[in-house]
């Protein structure tokens, strides 16, 4: 409730946005905005400074490709526009990390490898079938999140970092009861007012705007129409299909028989009783009795061992050596049925064993293990197929071939993309979609530079590789006019009905301000409008009002009695004018647990305030400096937006 009191407008994107992914595994500790701290002295392509350590425009790209990978697991069509809202934060974030990280290295804060490494191997998505790590499963794991080990490696060394530094400062902040009282009857606030809206749709009716008012509009507004990065990809899938690997002969299946018959053989397994004592005169009396006709229950019984004891049941040869170890199994297993062995001596003590039964498992012919062995080797060429063609592509390259001449020289077919964005849209065909099982040549592709060799980008699931290559770069700029007229048009009508609706309200408001009453300055407006409507809240319904409630309801308890405001709706729906008439105070004296709740609520708060404060101080010890030019610059190259 505090929180919602104090920031209901503000976002905490900020640092969870760049280590989402991140805090999905560790829970670090996540901070939101960053204080500037002045950008004297900044250089080109860094936006900013941290003592010695710079961070640079090619870390905030980055930054950015992780926060919209985060994004899409929300909304798979995101792009890079919808980070224009977050992107402060990102870089806030961003700077955080760097400035903790510096803070730290100064002041003698040191990780060890293996407290990271106990990091990922603690994440279940890093481990095998069998629950232990798995270096395929950690492979798998750093691909779906688009991470390099290096990348992870730092984002864990942050959280860590934080942890430790900043943690401590934030928790187990303890709030007086008679520090939250007055907050507490602060949300027990009544107010009484009414409401009035302008609604922009009823004046877009008649808007019908000329090509040069389109034109006019459009340049005005150009940046409103940027258009990220977009690129013109090449790329020839190296799989299966394209290698095509020979199929087992009958020479390879007989030579690997061959090679292999111990795993063919079948396998011999002997029910077994067994007798260990400590005193060999005592194993003598046991072989003996036995020898002798006894039983081998009652030979073993004057010894002190029952039948449990003694019974050992069905081993194989393997088995029963990790029992009783390599001398006494070959004795064992050297025996005829019914035979008597020992005693035999081992570090266990005296061994007397008898055989009491001997099954022999047949083995399997070369015919009988022909499709196992078939399917075991078709895998095996599979994969040398894979990894030898991926090698001639990779010397191909190295020795200065092109795209096509590296595709060429292996038959491998080679597929162009159309002009398309990071996420594989084409702009101007919204049909196009780029194959969901080649999705790593797609950030492949975008993660090359201008004049870059072509690389290969291993496909999910074994299902091979894929060369990649850029054909054409289009950096980003605003869409063509002509590709674009439609939202240009319905942009410029909204904007002209928004100033319609505006001079309505603002006209209203201003009336209602010199002391006419709300419905009568809603009848003389002009054109036909919702009725005022009474409004009575309690401050703290504001942490419960819906989106389209909470604008209103914050002016009413943002006004002092008997005054009025004009107010824009944020979903650019229309205008409000609010007037708060009355006021009552509030009174959490009979509410304990009220005022309880928000001492803990205050409690998080205070303590996210402390960490922030200190990590201001930190940036202030570290020297943060930041270039807020080259922040504007990244923002309209990465998102389209300078706002």
């Amino acid at each position: 409730m505090f929180a919602a009191m104090r920031r209901l407008s503000k976002s905490k994107f900020g640092t969870a946005i760049f280590v989402a992914f991140l805090l999905t595994i560790l829970a670090s500790f996540a901070l939101a905005d960053m204080n500037s701290f002045g950008n004297k002295g900044a250089k080109s392509g860094v936006i900013a400074e941290i003592g010695d350590e710079q961070v640079t425009d090619r870390d905030l790209s980055t930054a950015s490709k992780q926060a919209l990978n985060q994004l899409r697991q929300q909304n798979p069509t995101a792009d890079y526009s919808a980070l224009a809202t977050y992107f402060d934060d990102i870089v806030n974030g961003l700077i955080d990390e760097h400035t903790i990280a510096a803070f730290a290295a100064d002041h003698g804060f040191v990780l060890s490898k293996r407290l990271v490494d106990a990091e990922i191997a603690s994440n279940p998505n890093t481990r095998g079938l069998d629950g232990k790590f798995s270096e395929q499963a950690y492979a798998a794991f750093l691909q779906q999140a688009q991470l390099t080990d290096a990348d992870l490696r730092r984002l864990i060394s942050s959280s860590l970092i934080q942890r430790q530094i900043v943690a401590p400062a934030a928790i187990n902040y303890k709030v007086p009861l008679g520090v939250a009282r007055p907050y507490a009857s602060m949300l027990l606030e009544k107010r009484e007012g009414e409401l009035g809206l302008v609604a922009i749709d009823q004046f877009a009716a008649g808007l019908n705007p000329s090509d040069g008012d389109l034109q006019a509009y459009y340049s005005a507004n150009r940046q409103r129409y940027q258009m990220p990065e977009q690129r013109v990809l090449k790329y020839a899938p190296i799989t299966l299909e394209t290698v095509k690997p020979s199929a087992p002969t009958d020479a390879e299946v007989t030579a690997y028989y061959n090679a292999n018959k111990a795993s063919y053989a079948g396998n011999e397994s002997r029910v077994i009783s067994q007798a260990v004592v400590q005193d060999k005169a005592v194993a003598d009396g046991i072989a003996a009795r036995a020898r002798g006709g006894q039983s081998f229950a009652a030979a073993a019984a004057p010894a002190g061992l029952s039948a449990e004891d003694i019974s050992v049941g069905p081993q194989t040869k393997a088995a029963f050596t990790g029992l009783a170890t390599a001398p006494v199994a070959n004795a064992a297993f050297a025996a005829n049925a019914g035979a008597i062995v020992g005693p035999i001596k081992s570090d266990l003590g005296w061994h007397v064993i008898k055989v009491e039964s001997i099954k022999s498992a047949a083995g399997k012919s070369v015919e009988q293990a022909r499709s196992e062995i078939v399917a075991k080797l078709a895998a095996d060429k599979k994969k040398a197929a894979l990894s030898e063609a991926v090698g001639k592509i990779q010397d191909a390259i190295d020795d200065g071939s092109s795209f096509d001449e590296a595709a060429k020289s292996l038959g491998l077919p080679v597929t162009t993309t159309p002009m398309i964005d990071s996420g594989g849209k084409d702009r101007k065909n919204p049909a196009y979609v780029f194959p969901a099982a080649l999705q790593p040549a797609l950030k492949t592709g975008f993660e090359l530079v201008a004049g870059d060799d072509p690389d290969v980008a291993t496909l999910p699931n074994d299902a091979g590789f894929v060369l990649v290559g850029v054909d054409t770069i289009a950096d980003a700029a605003p869409a063509p006019l002509a590709d674009i007229k439609d939202r240009v048009r319905a942009d410029w009508i909204k904007s002209k009905a928004t100033d319609r609706a505006r001079a309505v309200a603002a006209a209203i408001a201003a009336k209602v301000a010199k002391g006419m009453s709300m419905t009568d300055a809603v009848k003389q407006a002009g054109v036909p409008l919702p009725p005022v409507t009474p409004v009575n809240a309690v401050r703290i319904q504001l942490s419960q009002a819906n989106a389209d409630a909470v604008t209103a309801l914050r002016m009413l308890f943002a006004l002092s009695q008997g005054k009025s405001r004009m107010v824009a709706d944020p979903q650019g729906r229309g205008f409000f004018i609010v007037k708060t008439n009355k006021i009552v105070p509030g009174d959490s004296s009979n509410q304990p647990n009220l005022v309880a709740q928000t001492a803990a609520e205050f409690q998080q708060t205070a303590g996210e305030e402390l960490a922030r404060q200190f990590v201001t101080a930190m940036a202030a010890d570290q020297k943060v400096k930041r270039n807020e030019e080259a922040i504007k610059a990244a923002k309209q190259r990465i998102t389209g937006t300078a706002k």
